[in-house]
């Protein structure tokens, strides 16, 4: 890996301070936001750039662009790095997302089976389920994150989750045939293993990430790595479980199905392989083995049931017999799943036919693309007794949900468009759920709400600073307060309210050392005229409210002396005594003590 980029600063605010890594599309560093006052961390991610002629670039460019809204959009999810910027300099690409303090998974993993603490199952279960609750939004997204491995799934230190990175091989879902082939000698090491075949011939699904985080479960329950593991010569399947694998019938058929090598046999998306799991406490209660025979009889062919018989010779669940990777047309599960229904789901031989996961993909692109009307109808045209059948209904009702809702923010957002409320526009539409259609159109909305913030802003700048160079440090801070807290300013914002804040002490102090010095003088007049002048939300500003109520009587006595002198009529002036100056009378007025006087300070 190189270092040459080490200190260097992009767009003026991210300073490279360590290489992460190097990989077949870029480069990853960590950087820190100088431009922000407390210098948080971030990685920089800098796109490989092969050639320089314009043709290439420009669609480099696009398809940055293109990737970069993608990102944006899986940033939402709360174990997804945020993207907190993109840009282009020097011909070429970077991405800064938010940096993720915690440790990767590899160091939790048991490196050999003898050596290192191997996984329970208990364990390996809340991990599948966190892993397939991320996989299964960012699938929603159409996105195939492409690379799932230890390194990419990062323990967050501050709330134990697990937080999915790197998604710089992502590819759009796509069920057409690619002609694109990964080469092996471009795959890094650390990949090897938990890529799936058909990723290799540019065949890549969304039950390809289910293969690798199944992999990766194996290897936590077995200690064992992919690359170590045996294949079956006639099926190609992989041999992972053993008579010691502590691993019970049911969790071994749900992970066997995961890394099936044709990917038709695999659960066909994450929220299935999630449901199953769900079932997972029905089955400890007893120990005796369903053998469930999936041919259908006669009678029973227009129920769609299968034939079930109970085998009442406990079975140990970790024999060689019981292995789920048996290819035969039965599968042990425990009687206590009989009470949801044979008819509920089965994991091995009822997979939806291709035209019916189709279908439910093509619901969902309509979905995304504005046609709420046209993915119902198709999702409603799976049968029901199709294993998709139950995702479908699903999926209609929380699209029914979320287009509800998406509405009603997009309406919000645009009803303060309409009153020029720009800040309201971007908090309504930071609330508008995850469907392509709403988030085009409130896009729209949001870029044009942020030019009029960035307007608004400079505006409001010249304004602070023109006041600020009256010395009127209260008119400065007033205009600086009114610039949107999602101005792009912020960071000079926070800076100048410091600045101006202490400014505005400051000259507080002047003021008030301004009045003790006319109050010395005798002229209470001038020292009230300072002290009104002392602004609030300062130091000295109590102090000043007693000076002021302390020189304002005084005033009046002054000023009703001088009125009674001056109305007092003598018969011969010789005799009258010569009036005290006003500085003798101060000396005379009760223990006036300009005490803790402060010096004059300049303001600049």
């Amino acid at each position: 890996m190189s270092n040459h980029m080490i200190g260097k600063v992009l767009q003026g605010r991210y300073q490279v301070v360590q290489t992460l890594s190097a990989g077949v599309f870029g480069e990853t560093y960590v950087a820190v936001d100088i431009e922000n006052p407390e210098n948080p961390k971030c990685v920089v991610k800098q796109l490989k750039v092969i050639s320089s002629q314009p043709s290439y670039l420009q669609t480099l460019r696009l398809r940055f662009l293109t990737e970069t809204e993608t990102l944006r959009q899986l940033g939402h999810h709360k174990q997804i790095p945020q993207l907190i910027s993109c840009f282009e300099e020097h011909e070429r690409f970077y991405l800064v997302q938010e940096f993720i303090e915690g440790h990767a998974l590899t160091a939790e993993l048991p490196i050999d089976r003898n050596l290192g603490y191997l996984w329970s199952e208990s364990q390996v279960i809340n991990f599948l389920q966190d892993v397939l609750l991320i996989l299964d939004f960012v699938h929603s997204q159409g996105v195939i994150h492409c690379d799932i491995k230890p390194e990419n799934l990062i323990r967050r230190a501050c709330d134990n989750k697990l937080v999915l990175i790197d998604f710089g091989s992502i590819q759009s879902i796509d069920f057409e045939i690619i002609d694109e082939i990964l080469p092996l000698d471009s795959i890094p090491v650390s990949s090897l293993g938990y890529i799936p075949p058909e990723q290799f011939i540019g065949l890549t699904q969304p039950n390809s990430d289910i293969y690798a985080l199944g992999m990766i479960a194996i290897q936590a329950m077995t200690g064992v790595t992919p690359l170590q593991l045996k294949v079956d010569p006639q099926t190609n399947e992989i041999l992972w479980r053993s008579p010691s694998t502590p691993v019970s019938d049911y969790l071994a058929t749900i992970i066997s199905q995961m890394i099936r090598y044709n990917y038709e046999d695999r659960f066909h998306s994450a929220r299935v392989a999630l449901r199953a799991l769900q079932q997972m406490p029905l089955e400890t209660q007893y120990s005796y083995i369903v053998d469930v025979d999936f041919t259908v009889s006669s009678e029973d062919s227009e129920k769609n049931q299968p034939q079930t018989k109970l085998n009442t010779n406990p079975k140990d669940s970790t024999s060689p017999n019981s292995s789920p990777l048996l290819k035969g047309m039965k599968v042990g599960l425990v009687a206590n799943s009989l009470v949801m229904g044979f008819g509920t789901y089965f994991i091995i031989h009822n997979t939806p036919s291709y035209s019916e996961k189709e279908a439910l993909y093509k619901a969902t692109e309509e979905y995304q693309a504005g046609d709420l009307d046209r993915a119902i109808a198709l999702a409603k045209s799976i049968p029901s007794n199709s294993n998709v059948y139950p995702d479908a209904q699903a999926s209609i009702e929380e699209w029914q949900k979320q287009w509800h809702n998406a509405a009603e923010q997009y309406k919000a957002a645009e009803k303060a468009f309409q009153e020029n409320r720009w800040s309201d526009v971007l908090r309504a539409a930071s609330q508008v759920p995850d469907i392509l259609h709403w988030q085009t159109k409130t896009n729209k909305l949001v870029q044009q709400a942020q030019v009029n913030i960035e307007a608004q802003t400079k505006d409001l700048l010249t304004k602070a600073y023109e006041k600020a160079s009256l010395k009127d440090f209260s008119g400065a801070l007033d205009y600086l307060s009114q610039i949107p807290e999602e101005s792009s300013a912020g960071a000079i914002v926070q800076q100048k309210l410091t600045e101006y804040n202490h400014k505005k002490s400051v000259r507080a102090a002047y003021f008030l050392q301004k009045a003790y010095n006319k109050a010395a003088e005798g002229d209470f007049k001038s020292a009230v005229e300072f002290l009104q002048q002392v602004p609030k939300d300062t130091p000295v500003y109590a102090t000043a409210q007693e000076k002021l109520v302390e020189y304002t009587q005084k005033q009046h006595v002054v000023q009703a002396k001088s009125q009674k002198i001056a109305s007092s009529k003598a018969p011969a002036f010789t005799n009258m005594k010569k009036p005290l100056s006003n500085s003798n009378y101060a000396k005379n007025l009760e223990s006036f003590d300009p005490s803790n006087q402060m010096e004059e300070v300049n303001i600049r």
